[in-house]
């Protein structure tokens, strides 16, 4: 693949997708997916943002508003259609764009549209299918990704999903990153590695044998046979995402999660 893209959410887009001739900050364009057509989002480094905050592949404003509109234009395309087409994120996402301005104008909002917009499409049918190539980072994989009904991740250095970076999570917690690091061997929500956050039970498929950065064809079809396996698998499950919290995984590593949902639902009926 082409050394001039710097990302490898733009590379993954180009190797699964091809050339798109819509502009930064967000990449869309459909290709085919097993026996079908799927419509493919990556959010990519916009070096002419007037937001100087927002210029890397991050979530900002217009990357919020802008991924609304692309996934709902999506689904209002196959709204007068009974088979739903499957919608993929690549995610490759390193921070929301926090800043004055930002806080200012509502990045909260334009990043909860987002969240509303994949939501709204996976309700209306749409397998929603999320692939981690890099970074998932914070609101910015809560705005792109995470309401995704599978969520499917390469096994390499540089893929992780975290809420701040290793850098920043050291100095919150006054430890040395090396000591963060030894921290996540035995904490598994500590770690930055894609295999601890598989035994979280929210990793539905670990992609191992993938050369993340520079992928051969080969690579890239194993990838898209993932991914097409995932779409199918959301087709014929509920469309929420309670079975995040059902895996043998998540009810070993989430039990306690899952006996606050049990005690607020208790709670709430009694009322």
């Amino acid at each position: 693949m082409s050394d001039t893209l710097p990302t490898r959410g733009m590379r993954w887009f180009k190797a699964l997708v091809g050339d798109t001739s819509t502009a930064a900050p967000v990449w869309s364009g459909e290709a085919s997916l097993g026996n079908e057509t799927a419509t493919f989002f990556s959010v990519v480094p916009d070096p002419d943002n007037r937001f100087p905050r927002a210029r890397d592949n991050v979530v900002g404003l217009e990357q919020g508003w802008k991924l609304a509109q692309a996934v709902r234009e999506a689904v209002a395309r196959d709204a007068s259609s009974e088979h739903k087409r499957p919608i993929v994120a690549i995610v490759d996402v390193k921070s929301q764009a926090y800043g004055y301005r930002e806080e200012t104008l509502g990045i909260h909002l334009a990043c909860a549209s987002a969240v509303d917009a994949y939501a709204s499409a996976r309700d209306a049918g749409h397998p929603v299918v999320a692939l981690i190539v890099g970074p998932a980072m914070s609101g910015a994989f809560l705005a792109h990704g995470y309401q995704a009904n599978r969520i499917v991740a390469l096994d390499a250095p540089g893929t992780m999903v975290h809420a701040m970076g290793k850098e920043a999570a050291a100095r919150v917690t006054r430890r040395t990153v090396e000591e963060l690091d030894k921290l996540g061997e035995t904490i598994t929500p500590m770690s930055y590695t894609m295999a601890s956050f598989a035994k979280l039970g929210l990793l539905d498929t670990l992609i191992e044998g993938v050369d993340a950065d520079e992928p051969t064809q080969a690579q890239i079809e194993s990838v898209r046979n993932v991914l097409a396996e995932a779409a199918k698998s959301a087709r014929s499950d509920t469309r929420g995402l309670s079975r995040r919290l059902e895996s043998d995984a998540a009810k070993k590593t989430r039990a306690a999660s899952i006996e606050v949902r049990r005690r607020l639902a208790e709670q709430w009926d009694a009322a």
